[in-house]
């Protein structure tokens, strides 16, 4: 789920835009004026929905991807655009409201390397859009994830993804062999029992194949990637404080993305089941269970590095154990998102994300 680019920018926001006071978590359960809300008619539009939608308070392009080297390691990789606004228009130059950053990491079983570029809309510095050289581009700085998606294609069908910080960085190829997935309802996706959403899609197909660049030298990757879209102005609950979010492909071929979003008044679950043919099957709120079963020290934070997930009327029965337990963001809201493993009824990879902790 990935409501947690709204963490970020709530704290961000006062850096960038002077706004009068810091925002806490909280804020995001309420009513921001002039901004764009999830409808449940809206129906949902390709490519144009592939671009940004100033409208809407809160936006990112969300790419993990799990592989494995020519040296028989395995490895994970994350590379994230989000967008905000401090109003719901667009404007030219520094009078933009549109704020950005981007997020990159590579993951190893022993090291977690990570970068963060922040920048500001109507500058040229970052910014997505439809067209032009590219089908479809998103960018901060020298970061890009570029369609080369042939006529006739979806503009995300196929990417190039590139990212560098301080001591790491890649260069990958996607191409996506299934469809677009819709979550929830036709890409209406609720996110508390008092009905707040957002509106959500992913592409979970990819196959990748490239280059990770790290301290000791570049190796060949394979493997699979999962692209996330999600947009929203008030996607929360007052009292939802952090989130579990789950992206898993079994060696079936069929995926499972999930969250669990905690608040004081409960936990609040959700997700898709996808088959292998690309079919999703929402799952009913409370549907899925996750259970931490292990925690690490990491950052000076008591966080779960290991989880069982149930979803009974799969017959799913899982472990999911992290590549790198330390695979913590220390970024401008701090957060882990790393690579895990899955064993039990279904075998497979796949990425967690958990905030609040």
């Amino acid at each position: 789920m990935r409501a947690r680019a709204l963490l970020f920018w709530l704290a961000f926001w006062p850096a960038l835009a002077g706004t009068a006071s810091a925002q806490g978590f909280a804020d995001l359960g309420a009513e921001v004026e002039g901004f764009a809300l999830p409808d449940r008619a809206t129906v949902l539009e390709f490519p144009a929905d592939h671009g940004a939608h100033p409208a809407f308070r809160i936006e990112w392009w969300y790419l993990t991807a799990t592989l494995t080297g020519a040296d028989g390691a395995d490895y994970g990789i994350q590379w994230t655009l989000f967008r905000t606004a401090t109003a719901p228009h667009e404007a030219e130059g520094w009078a933009s409201p549109q704020l950005w950053m981007g997020h990159a990491a590579a993951t190893t079983a022993s090291a977690h390397h990570f970068a963060e570029r922040l920048a500001r809309g109507g500058t040229g510095q970052a910014g997505v859009s439809l067209g032009g050289e590219a089908p479809f581009l998103a960018w901060i700085d020298d970061w890009e994830m570029r369609s080369t998606a042939a006529p006739g294609e979806d503009v995300l069908d196929r990417l190039s993804v590139t990212a560098r910080g301080a001591d790491f960085g890649y260069a990958l190829d996607l191409v996506a062999e299934g469809p677009l997935v819709l979550h929830g309802e036709r890409g209406y996706s609720v996110k508390s029992e008092a009905g707040q959403a957002s509106h959500y899609y992913s592409q979970p197909f990819y196959r990748v194949t490239g280059r990770l660049d790290l301290p000791g030298g570049s190796v060949a990757v394979t493997g699979h990637a999962w692209l996330d879209r999600e947009w929203s102005s008030q996607p929360l609950a007052p009292d939802q404080t952090g989130w579990d979010w789950f992206a898993l492909r079994f060696e079936s071929g069929d995926r499972l993305m999930g969250f669990v979003l905690r608040g004081a008044s409960g936990d609040f679950t959700a997700g898709t089941w996808i088959a292998a043919d690309g079919t999703a099957t929402p799952l009913a709120p409370g549907a899925l269970r996750a259970e931490a079963l292990e925690r690490a020290d990491v950052a000076g934070r008591e966080v779960p590095v290991t989880w069982r997930l149930t979803l009974p009327e799969r017959g799913l029965d899982v472990t999911l154990r992290a590549l790198n337990p330390q695979a913590w963001m220390a970024t401008s809201i701090p957060y882990w998102e790393g690579p895990v493993r899955v064993s039990g009824s279904h075998a497979g990879r796949g990425y967690l994300e958990m905030t609040g902790y």
